[in-house]
């Protein structure tokens, strides 16, 4: 991910002036992925989960497209380490004390 990958959300996402904000999404045009929900729609959800089902990789369902296997476990592992370190920074900030290193 590059963060010229992030432009049009950027741009969408308007931090300058959230009240300017304008949905790219719609149901004539569901390609785009910025969308806009009312609160009611997110709160009749099953646990009013915010999973964004609707936005999907269609190059992943091609598996011709996936990097090798093991650069994939390796940015599962560097993914899972860095979610580690975040936690135990949380559990230091809650006074829970170091978490095991199990290595």
């Amino acid at each position: 991910m590059r963060r010229e990958d992030l432009d049009e959300f950027v741009t969408l996402y308007n931090p300058a002036n959230r009240h300017q904000r304008n949905a790219s999404w719609s149901a004539d045009n569901p390609a785009p992925c910025w969308r806009a929900y009312e609160y009611g729609e997110l709160i009749a959800r099953d646990k009013a989960s915010l999973d964004i089902f609707w936005l999907k990789d269609d190059s992943l369902a091609d598996s011709d497209n996936l990097p090798p296997p093991d650069v994939i476990a390796q940015e599962i592992v560097e993914y899972l380490e860095a979610a580690l370190e975040q936690f135990r920074l949380i559990a230091g900030d809650l006074g829970v004390g170091a978490l095991r290193d199990n290595r």
